[in-house]
């Protein structure tokens, strides 16, 4: 999983409440096994019509621009658990979501996917999309603030989460920084109090 640190990019704005994982990766697309290209698929239903035709939409525009940062109401990423969801916004380039909450395995599968999940209330997301009409938003997560020019927001993020974006860790990684002190420990007793399991 990829670090992040710092993230300058435009961002797509789609402010409105319980935008679902359906919406974001629609489920016929479940059966598609390859993790690689799933951002073709991001919110497909609002970018083509029902024979597959591209229709006017806010989000080819954005991705266009580089967007790589998303502005959202309540409760985003909510409904299905399906990870294919974040998998479709990172193939597509969003590393950042911002929204008033999200549903809460979406924002488990963000951090599983190296995607930084931000709380804030309305009136911040609203400052930060009349910000975002006039050029990129800045995220620093070593600093906890999101903005552009003289908007700076500052942002809570737990530490564990902190720590494990900053480091590009996964689940494996976390183990193996915080413990594999004991693992070896644990290893070197074993090896030498059952010697025929090694």
């Amino acid at each position: 999983m990829k670090a992040f640190t710092t993230l300058e990019a435009p961002a797509l704005a789609l402010i409105e409440d319980r935008i679902d994982t359906d919406v974001l990766f629609p489920a016929r697309f479940l059966l598609i096994m390859e993790k690689d290209g799933l951002g073709r698929y991001l919110c497909y239903d609002r970018r083509f019509d029902a024979d597959d035709q591209p229709v006017d939409n806010p989000v080819d525009p954005a991705l266009a621009a580089g967007a790589g940062i998303v502005l959202a109401g309540r409760e985003f990423g909510c409904g299905s658990s399906r990870e294919q969801a974040v998998w479709a916004l990172a193939g597509a380039g969003i590393t950042c979501v911002v929204a008033e909450s999200f549903g809460e395995i979406f924002a488990a599968n963000c951090l599983r996917n190296g995607v930084l999940a931000i709380r804030l209330d309305r009136e911040a997301i609203g400052q930060l999309t009349d910000a975002a009409a006039q050029g990129a938003l800045s995220v620093d997560l070593p600093a906890q603030r999101i903005g552009r020019g003289d908007i700076s927001i500052a942002f809570d993020i737990d530490a564990p989460a902190k720590e494990r974006l900053l480091n590009g860790w996964d689940e494996i990684d976390t183990i193996m920084a915080r413990a594999a002190t004991d693992i070896d420990g644990f290893e070197a007793a074993q090896r030498r109090a059952q010697p025929w399991l090694y």
